[in-house]
């Protein structure tokens, strides 16, 4: 029986760069109506993240913490994405590559990493500004060198990173620019049919275990990505992009709520993504949070995967919490 193998799995780092921190107030500033900008600070003050821009440090405290593994995984989200439109804009590019920089100087060929939304554009929470930019898309590609679909064959299990913004565009469409929705549309297109192919390739013996930065796209994944037919085969699916428990077990309670339409675009996209919270379940999903977790619970951490490579035993799955000042 072969020794079992360690996987260090890590979510949202958002590094911010010397050009990323000079953007203080990034996010009140993006919002014209007092009251939401008053209503933005207050959230990040006692429940999000009081400072952005202060747990750089908690990479160097990973990366120590993991060098061990046998694999390590990145699942979305290296940079501030301060401008709020990916790595089109160049000190998010530069925070990107500095935490990828970092990872790949540490784990070699040992490591693996899933696009996130920050590397495409999101617009921000209140004040619409920004959304996916097809920039942004092309620097992720060429500049970050990050595969939209990647895989990794670890005896018995199947290990394959899936993009959640492309996924999901169909929530994300009215944040792209209009003149690039019909390109979003076509790789939406080319990139479920990789997925299919990867998947029909499977052999009744593969297990798989999937890393999917935004469970938004985990409905779409299901309806259209052939991924019921394969149901048996899915053994665990790790999320990130809700950084903290104390957001991802309200989505859970929330699941199946209307789409609420009418106070602006940031709450259509989570009624949207609860809307489909249900289609969940059948992926058996683990939230690996971010470094620096929530302001309020201080929950922040990394997490372990340990597996038997003969699939004899079934899947180990740790947190370890990593604490902050």
């Amino acid at each position: 029986m072969a020794d079992p193998l360690s996987i260090a799995i890590v979510s949202d780092i958002h590094h911010a760069g010397p050009a990323e921190q000079l953007r203080r107030g990034h996010e009140q500033r993006a919002v014209a109506n007092p009251f939401l900008r008053f209503l933005t600070a207050f959230f990040r003050h006692l429940i999000w993240l009081r400072d952005p821009f202060a747990h750089n440090h908690l990479l160097d405290r990973f990366i120590a913490a993991a060098s061990t593994a046998d694999r390590v995984v990145a699942n979305g989200d290296y940079s501030c994405d301060t401008a709020f439109v990916g790595v089109s804009d160049e000190p998010a590019f530069a925070s990107a590559s500095l935490a990828l920089g970092a990872l790949r100087r540490a784990f070699g060929n040992r490591f693996a990493a899933t696009i996130g939304d920050h590397e495409l554009g999101k617009m921000s929470l209140f004040g619409g500004r920004g959304g996916l930019r097809w920039e942004s898309w092309s620097r992720t590609r060429t500049g970050l060198g990050l595969e939209p679909l990647w895989q990794v064959t670890l005896g018995r299990y199947q290990l394959l990173g899936v993009t959640s913004s492309v996924l999901a565009l169909p929530v994300y469409s009215p944040e792209t620019l209009p003149d690039e929705r019909s390109a979003w549309e076509e790789l939406r297109r080319i990139h479920l049919d990789e997925i299919r192919r990867v998947l029909d390739r499977l052999s009744s013996r593969d297990r798989l275990i999937l890393f999917c930065h935004d469970p938004t796209a985990l409905p779409f994944l299901w309806r259209e990505g052939n991924l019921r037919q394969h149901q048996s085969r899915l053994e665990l699916t790790v999320i990130g992009h809700l950084h903290t428990q104390l957001i991802y077990q309200p989505s859970r309670w929330l699941a199946g709520m209307p789409r609420i339409g009418f106070l602006g675009n940031a709450v259509r996209r989570m009624s949207e993504a609860l809307r489909s919270a249900r289609e969940w379940k059948p992926f058996n999903v683990k939230l690996c949070p971010s470094l620096a977790g929530s302001e309020l619970l201080r929950d922040g951490g990394f997490c372990w995967l340990t597996i038997d490579v003969d699939a004899r035993q079934p899947l180990r799955w740790r947190f370890e919490p990593i604490r902050r000042e």
